[in-house]
């Protein structure tokens, strides 16, 4: 080894020292941040606004713009949402339901929905056939939910649930969802309260 590359060597080595030893700290505390977030739960998302924050970034302007319109919670329509076509705005159903909150074409063309793949209007579309639902069930949002997934006439014919396993999952999974959310934000905006 050459004295120059001898004498570079020692120089580099208090140097490489440092900066391991920066990292070692910053690494140190990120930790012990990291465990006292968990153990205080300063950053847990209240379960019901998890649908919400898994929604595609574009979607959240027109979920909260039909919200205020509505008086429905953006919490509800993310979960509904996600529950109906798992954010995906192509999606068909075996029956026929298409788009974001896979409205069936019967009631996409009652609702005034042109392309029920568009997510603007299916989502306006959707938020306004389950706010009709809400007024028509009197702010029941489960009766709500099923007569969104089974249809109106069944939850009348049934005056409740309809026994569908598919509609009882169905509505279990949505209230579940919202849980955790503060009752004023479940079923209508804070200024419309939905009592439990």
């Amino acid at each position: 080894m050459t004295l120059v590359a001898e004498r570079s060597l020692r120089a580099t080595r208090p140097l490489v020292s440092r900066h391991l030893l920066g990292c070692g700290a910053l690494l140190l505390t990120l930790i012990a941040g990291y465990t006292a977030s968990r153990v205080t739960g300063a950053y847990e998302i209240p379960h019901g606004a998890k649908a919400l924050t898994r929604a595609p970034a574009g979607l959240h302007f027109h979920i909260s713009e039909v919200a205020t319109r509505y008086g429905v919670s953006e919490e509800l329509i993310a979960a509904i949402i996600e529950a109906e076509s798992g954010f995906n705005p192509r999606a068909v159903s075996r029956r026929g339901a298409r788009g974001l909150m896979q409205l069936m074409p019967a009631t996409a063309v009652y609702l005034g929905v042109g392309d029920p793949f568009d997510p603007r209007e299916n989502i306006d579309g959707g938020v306004r056939h389950l706010r009709s639902l809400m007024d028509r069930f009197d702010n029941n949002l489960p009766l709500a939910l099923a007569a969104y997934n089974a249809g109106e006439r069944a939850v009348i014919d049934y005056q409740g649930i309809p026994p569908y396993r598919q509609t009882r999952q169905y509505v279990k999974r949505i209230l579940r969802g919202l849980d955790d959310t503060p009752r004023d934000h479940v079923g209508l905006s804070s200024k419309n309260r939905w009592i439990w």
